[in-house]
């Protein structure tokens, strides 16, 4: 552009420049396409040239309603939308070039090439500065290369770029706690999980790291110092630790070291200077003891050496995370624990179980078992021992228990579970009076626990002998009178509900055997086993009209009645369901509830439960038997409209229940149409005619 000859328009030209952004945005005012922002810019426009004119070009006569095109500023401001466009440009070519840069980046950190990934980012923005994906990810190139500061500089450029980067600020929370800013990481944390609080996981695994890690930097900040001051324990274990390291001594010289170093070990300060004197490193510094720990068919002194390492450890790691991690991880351990476990030897067994159990009882321990070894053989091999006749089977199954909390646990369980553990299973429930009863029942309910998971459910529910065994075990509950053996029968209980979830071809083949059982079990002395029983008949009777033919003629109506009269919320739960499912197929179950629960006073009390469950299978219940003549009218002094009015408007969670209490209400009115006095009174006519076209459908 050329320059402006007078000194005046200079002047205005310059003062203009300093102005550029009101300009830029006056030019994309002049160029929308909505007319109303266009004339809003021509009128801004046209202000902003009268200002410049002054009073000396008013007479001129300028055109207000357009800009003048051959107005020097008008000249600037087309000269000004061309840069825009062509800065535009400019940029579209550098988001390419930045992003086809920070896929070479990428690419070098998938292999491991951290120093050259830094740069490919680094060179991206050079191309452009505000793109926060290349800061992050440059970010986690640098806490790579250890290089923590410069992480945090680009988290902080990234946030400057987007204030709401979750990957910032988790990098940023990372760099802080390798720097061992705890509170700093913290606080990156909390603010993760306020830009997006379904993060709850990742939130609580990452504080969980930063109190792990201040933890044990306290626990060795207090142990140098108890070395330091030179407290006698605190030197024994280095003492100890350096005689153990001695080459080519025997075999016992090793192992007795070991237990003298277990007495050592009392408190969390021995713990962490064994930790920080490279106690771990004993089996691979030492090969007597590494090849004592690792042998195949071990020697009887190899036995003690193995027993007491693992009595070590167990000493070294109760209550000592950092300890339980370093264990864990070293290839010689993490190697061996299976093997340890199907050596067959008792006293290897039972202190591997022992070690184990010390990651299965707390959440940290139980993540570390799933990061590192492979659980799903550990399923198997640890319901073998169910077949113990000591404490190993009690051991195997706490840990089984422990574990079964964790989703992950299920999921890697998932593969195999069909062809390797529930064969074992069933094997096992075949031979329940040989096994210890106690483990067996413990085991029953972790395989009830394990049915959570869908894909195991369906493996156990769609397996004929699985079911076929389950009855197997509940038949001898007559024979067996055993406390443990009833354990055993009330744990099947439980596990065929949870398998009754699922509706297959194999449940409905055995539904009648199934309901034959627990009719049986309804007379049982333990009350828990009755209601185990009623339980299952509320869910396996659904899947075969047969099968309730079978349990009306086995009186099954009269002992629900009987149940529900006796209360308890669980019982009564079960019991509605399982007369719901009966009444509403059966002609006979109708007539029995109507003889047996003289003028429904057990429905209606149902109906005045807190559960909805109960209440919805009572509503039901109540509307299958109004279809039996004179029903209705025996409730005629009855507060049976109210009840179920109150139920059918209401805004109970499960709509089920609505629609059951209006359909029964319907009913109510259809058999005895006395009833509708009551319900006008109440103001439920409303209701009423909304619940027909149930009544009619029905």
């Amino acid at each position: 552009m050329a320059a402006l000859a007078d000194p005046q328009q200079e002047e205005e030209f310059q003062r203009f420049l300093r102005r550029v952004d009101d300009i830029s945005r006056l030019v994309q005012g002049l160029s929308s396409a909505d007319a109303a922002v266009r004339d809003g810019a021509i009128a801004e426009a046209d202000r902003r040239l009268r200002e410049r004119r002054g009073s000396e070009q008013s007479a001129a006569g300028v055109d207000r309603t357009v800009i003048n095109t051959h107005h020097p500023v008008q000249g600037f401001l087309a000269a000004l939308e061309k840069d825009a466009k062509e800065r535009a440009e400019r940029r579209k070519i550098n988001e390419r070039l930045a992003n086809a840069l920070k896929e070479k980046g990428n690419d070098a950190f998938r292999k491991g090439d951290y120093s050259t990934a830094a740069q490919r980012y680094t060179d991206g923005l050079q191309k452009l500065k505000d793109v926060p994906e290349l800061y992050t990810n440059r970010a986690q190139a640098y806490l790579k290369m250890h290089e923590y500061g410069k992480a945090i500089g680009d988290c902080e450029w990234a946030l400057k770029c987007n204030a709401k980067c979750i990957k910032a600020y988790f990098l940023m929370g990372k760099a802080h706690l390798a720097l061992k800013h705890y509170d700093e990481s913290r606080q990156c944390y909390q603010k993760l999980l306020q830009l997006d609080p379904q993060k709850k996981i990742l939130f609580k695994d990452c504080m969980n790291e930063v109190n792990l890690e201040e933890k044990r930097m306290q626990e060795e900040d207090r142990a140098m110092k108890a070395f330091q001051s030179g407290k006698h324990a605190a030197l024994s274990i280095k003492d100890l630790l350096q005689k153990l390291n001695r080459p080519n001594q025997n075999i016992l010289y090793y192992t007795g070291g070991i237990q003298v170093l277990i007495g050592a070990v009392k408190e969390c300060t021995e713990q962490t200077l064994f930790r920080t004197n490279n106690g771990f490193s004993i089996i691979n510094d030492n090969e007597v003891i590494r090849r004592g720990f690792c042998a195949g068919r071990k020697s009887t002194a190899e036995v003690d050496l193995c027993v007491s390492l693992l009595s070590l450890w167990q000493a070294v790691c109760t209550g000592n995370e950092e300890n339980q991690r370093l264990l864990l991880t070293h290839p010689d351990v993490n190697a061996q624990l299976l093997e340890l476990l199907c050596s067959g030897v008792l006293e290897i067994q039972k202190e591997t179980l022992a070690l184990i159990a010390l990651y299965s009882d707390n959440e940290n321990g139980r993540k570390l078992l799933i990061r590192h070894q492979d659980l799903s053989r550990w399923l198997q091999i640890l319901v073998t021992f169910v077949n113990s006749t000591d404490a190993k089977a009690g051991s195997a199954m706490s840990i089984l228990s422990d574990l079964s909390q964790e989703e992950k646990f299920k999921a890697q369980c998932r593969l195999t579970f069909s062809t390797s553990v529930l064969p074992l299973f069933i094997q096992l429930l075949a031979s329940a009076k040989q096994v210890d009863q106690a483990a067996l029942s413990r085991c029953i309910g972790i395989m009830g626990n394990l049915c959570a998971d869908a894909a195991i459910r369906v493996q156990m529910a769609e397996c004929n002998e699985c079911w076929q065994a389950c009855l197997q075990l509940v038949d001898g509950c007559a024979d067996v009178g055993t406390p443990r053996y009833r354990e055993c029968v009330f744990a099947v209980l439980g596990l065929m509900m949870n398998l009754l979830l699922e509706s297959n071809s194999v449940i409905q083949c055995l539904a009648l055997n199934i309901s034959g059982r627990c009719m049986s079990l309804l007379r049982d002395q333990d009350g828990r086993t009755v209601t185990r029983a009623i339980g299952v008949l509320s869910r396996i009777l659904a899947a075969s009209p047969l099968a309730v033919e079978e349990a009306v003629k086995g009186g099954v109506v009269k002992k629900m009645i009987k149940f529900l009269k006796a209360g308890g919320q669980t019982t009564s739960s079960y019991a509605i369901r399982t007369l719901s499912i009966c009444t509403r197929s059966s002609r006979q179950a109708q007539e029995e509830v109507v003889k047996s629960d003289k003028k429904f006073s057990v429905l209606l009390k149902l109906l005045d439960s807190e559960n909805e469950m109960i209440v919805g299978n009572a509503a039901f219940c109540l509307g299958q038997c109004l279809l039996v003549p004179g029903a209705a009218t025996s409730l005629l002094n009855s507060n049976v409209v109210m009840a179920l009015l109150k139920h059918a408007g209401g805004d109970a969670a499960r709509t089920s229940v609505q629609e059951n209490a209006a359909i029964a209400l319907g009913k109510l009115c259809v058999a005895e149409p006395r009833h509708i006095c009551q319900l006008r009174e109440l103001n439920g006519m409303a209701i009423l005619n909304s619940s027909m076209k149930y009544v009619h459908s029905s």
